[in-house]
């Protein structure tokens, strides 16, 4: 017998399994001889009013519960066929562990360096302002998800195996706890480890992991890839192809246009990213308590329509950083990332304006670049109102709102520092008026959020690729090359780590079920 309990406990006694069994217990009307197990399967936090509580749903059962647990099945495919992956992302990564379990020998080819040398280059980035076009938070080992916080929510539970996704990466070194939480996190400083582990297990099957080797041009054959070129020069026999690049990589999507390979112009979002103290934070959403032991550093999630459009907060980081996450020298772009305590004085988030192609141009079919070069225009044009350099444009939330530049700004967590700018004089002004409109809104959602301690940095640019590159929705293989798989953040099919894995699975899932037909 098993029975499922829900039930609320205050933060100080989450932790206490023996006072949850006893709370599931009570709760359940069952006693300990006709239950003796139990596990704890889910908890999330409920700040709508005071006092905070945690939500939590036990498991009770009167026999052992067996572990339920997709723990990553080791092959050795040396000599297995092999599946090609351009990018080494949480898209790539996923799809050459599906493609091991599936009996496939992968090869990994990426631009940028592996976890520990990219390190090197960020500290660059940061201390010196130089920008590492092939290694940097967008490119290399792991993707942008490596150095970008560790979320793992998603709303796309329905495309794919979430919980195997989840699950592999404790298999790789990520705390158990992620299985809980409504909203899990792993924190930037874990991760590298968890993605070498993913490498070092890859390689010790049988495959390769190829760094600074960049996909630079694509052989068809009547319709169908044959092969590919890796810098310049390296040619590559090649049937299938899994085209897991990210939504900075821009240059592929000119490689595949150049190829007469379909892209198109896709929807996207464009704004600033936000920093508050954390206290003023802990303050608006646990009802005055600006700090609990017990309960961790507060978000938030906020949307308002403003004349049809949607704006709306993303990627926010409790106790987080803000990083300089350029790929070029001429551009400036923010974003955020928190460690796993989230234990930095500052929370920020992006907060962004919806952009579609029908807004820029009558004719958006015409011209699939549309949003990318809006995109790349308004990162240009921040970079030179910031003085040329990777310092960004900043203002105070209050002086944005009043359209005047800021007299002073305080240092915030953007390490390469900041500079006083309108971006009303900056920004395109449909975004710079749906930001102030919004913001007014979120003000009266979040009483405190509305202050000159809060900095705008600008822009927040690289939410989701601006570009599609479309496949097939049966098959997962482009509408008109054989043998590619779009796959990922930068073919338009996923919004985050966990969505990119679940779709790299699927790509690699869509190789065998093709071939099987």
């Amino acid at each position: 017998m098993e029975k499922t309990v829900q039930f609320q406990v205050l933060p100080e006694q989450v932790e206490d399994t023996g006072f949850l069994y006893g709370q599931a217990l009570q709760n359940s009307g069952f006693s300990k001889d006709k239950v003796p197990y139990f596990k704890v399967l889910k908890r999330s936090i409920d700040a709508r009013r005071a006092p905070v509580k945690y939500n939590v749903q036990v498991l009770l059962s009167s026999e052992p519960i067996p572990i339920r647990f997709y723990t990553f099945q080791e092959k050795n495919v040396s000599n297995a066929p092999t599946v090609h992956i351009v990018g080494a992302g949480p898209a790539g990564l996923y799809a050459a562990l599906q493609a091991i379990e599936l009996g496939w020998r992968p090869i990994i080819f990426e631009r940028g360096k592996d976890v520990r040398s990219r390190r090197r280059d960020l500290a660059i980035l940061n201390k010196q302002s130089i920008v590492n076009p092939e290694s940097n938070y967008c490119f290399g080992e792991g993707g942008a998800g490596t150095y970008s916080d560790g979320k793992l929510y998603t709303r796309s539970k329905k495309r794919g195996n979430t919980l195997k996704a989840m699950e592999w990466l404790v298999s790789f070194g990520a705390d158990e706890k992620i299985l809980l939480e409504a909203h899990p996190h792993i924190g930037t400083n874990k991760l590298p480890k968890i993605i070498s582990s993913m490498r070092e297990t890859i390689i010790s099957c049988g495959g390769e992991v190829h760094f600074e080797s960049k996909l630079t041009n694509i052989t068809i054959n009547d319709g169908k890839i044959a092969g590919i070129e890796i810098n310049g020069e390296k040619q590559i026999s090649c049937a299938h192809l899994i085209l897991a690049t990210g939504h900075s990589a821009r240059d592929i999507f000119s490689l595949l246009h150049e190829n007469n390979i379909t892209i198109r112009a896709k929807s996207f979002a464009l704004g600033v990213r936000i920093e508050h103290p954390q206290e003023v934070i802990n303050c608006i959403q646990y009802h005055g308590n600006q700090k609990d032991d017990y309960l961790p550093p507060a978000s938030y999630s906020l949307v308002a329509q403003v004349h049809n459009r949607g704006v709306y907060s993303f990627c926010m980081c409790p106790g987080g950083i803000i990083a300089p996450c350029a790929t070029k020298q001429e551009e400036v772009v923010t974003n955020g990332w928190s460690p796993s305590k989230r234990n930095n004085p500052y929370a920020n988030s992006g907060i962004v304006v919806e952009v579609s192609p029908s807004d820029l141009t009558k004719k958006p079919d015409n011209n699939p670049f549309v949003c990318l070069e809006f995109q790349q225009s308004v990162e240009r044009d921040c970079w030179e109102a910031a003085g040329g350099t990777q310092k960004v444009p900043a203002q105070r939330l209050m002086d944005f709102i009043a359209g005047k530049k800021s007299k002073d700004l305080p240092i915030t967590s953007y390490q390469p520092g900041i500079v006083s700018v309108n971006l009303h004089d900056v920004l395109p002004d449909f975004i710079a008026q749906s930001l102030r409109s919004a913001f007014l809104e979120f003000g009266k959602k979040m009483k405190g959020y509305l202050s000159n301690d809060a900095i705008l940095h600008a822009p927040e640019s690289r939410t989701s690729s601006p570009i599609s590159i479309p496949r097939n929705p049966d098959t997962l293989m482009h509408i008109d090359l054989e043998g590619l798989y779009p796959c990922g953040e930068g073919a338009g099919y996923a919004g985050g780590i966990l969505s990119a894995a679940v779709d790299g699975m699927n790509c690699m899932l869509a190789v065998e079920m093709n071939l099987k037909k």
